[in-house]
């Protein structure tokens, strides 16, 4: 993970204690104990790299803040990364280059069930999911669910795609916390425009 130049490049204990929300001994302790990486300065004070940081908090299930996540990734990396979640390799694969072409700047990951989106959400965070519903493994509904009650997702926006005909499907999703619903097929532009939108 690259650094952001213009946030710091490590914590004091104490810092760490404030972005995990424990006291400060706590995070002391974490160190000492070998469960979260840091080095001592020449002063003997504890310093954590936000690399290190994060993937400690991933590996406890901590919310991860916004300000740790742009340190590590950049702010741009964060707010403007999209993951594309669907099985249709065909129109993932058509999404995800239209979308690179058509805005600037876009981070496009692609999964193609619901279990390989819930390691990538976790891995790279991003600030938007464009969401089939019809998934193999775990169904788009589930998935829906778990992102909208957990953490660990950084809460993105969720986009829902879907060629699922039942009327009921769209006030179903809408309940779930989805940002916006799109059926099959898809009209490209109107995706660009929401996501923008988003952005």
């Amino acid at each position: 993970m690259p650094h952001n130049e213009n946030k710091p490049v490590m914590y004091s204990a104490l810092e760490v204690a404030k972005l995990c929300g424990v006291v400060n001994q706590t995070a002391i302790n974490w160190i000492r104990n070998n469960h979260l990486k840091a080095f001592n300065t020449p002063g003997g004070q504890f310093r954590v790299y936000p690399e290190d940081l994060v993937e400690f908090m991933k590996s406890r299930n901590i919310q991860i803040p916004a300000e740790l996540r742009a340190a590590c990734y950049g702010e741009s990396y964060i707010l403007r990364s999209i993951l594309i979640v669907d099985d249709d390799r065909g129109l993932n694969s058509v999404v995800a280059k239209f979308l690179s072409k058509r805005i600037e700047n876009l981070g496009v990951f692609q999964a193609f069930d619901g279990f390989e989106a819930g390691s990538l959400m976790t891995e790279k965070l991003p600030g938007i999911v464009i969401l089939d519903l019809d998934l193999p493994g775990i169904d788009g509904f589930d998935l829906c669910r778990r992102i909208n009650s957990s953490e660990k997702f950084g809460k993105p926006a969720i986009i829902v795609i879907t060629a699922l005909e039942n009327d009921e499907v769209e006030s179903k999703v809408n309940e779930l916390g989805v940002n916006c619903f799109m059926k099959k097929p898809l009209n490209l532009a109107n995706l660009v425009d929401t996501i923008n939108g988003i952005l």
